[in-house]
């Protein structure tokens, strides 16, 4: 699972999340508001967690089965933890490959003719590294 800093990295500069069922996310609300949930990793499921549209936008529904009270959070509210398949994806006819080395994953990218390489131990980590330099160029 990447960092929560690098998720919300790849939400500023644009990453737009379509909330579906087993997708994970984080709460991030205001400042002013201390909750213990905001280090608790949520998932996206019809029985517990769903994604509903309203006419201001979507909004995360917590369907009664959490330890504290909650009932909905605004997309905005949220920060969505993306899985290893849903990076690569998301990358889409920019990734070329993936090559595990000792102590470290590589992801390689060609981004407008160049080939860029993102290094981390963890492979999910090195797929976000690659897709936020690929969402920031295309800002």
């Amino acid at each position: 699972m990447i960092t929560r800093e690098l998720a919300v990295s790849l939400r500023d500069a644009g990453l737009i999340w379509h909330p579906a069922e087993g997708d994970r996310f984080q709460l991030d609300l205001p400042g002013d508001v201390e909750l213990e949930a905001e280090a608790d990793v949520f998932t996206v499921s019809e029985m517990t967690i769903e994604a509903r549209q309203t006419p201001s936008g979507t909004d995360l529904a917590f369907n009664g089965t959490t330890e504290w009270a909650l009932d909905a959070v605004t997309l905005a509210d949220a920060v969505w933890l993306p899985q290893e398949d849903q990076l690569r994806d998301l990358l889409r006819g920019t990734f070329r490959s993936l090559t595990r080395l000792a102590d470290a994953f590589v992801v390689e990218v060609e981004i407008a003719g160049e080939t860029l390489r993102f290094e981390h131990p963890d492979p999910a980590e090195a797929y976000g590294r690659a897709l936020l330099d690929l969402v920031s160029r295309s800002r």
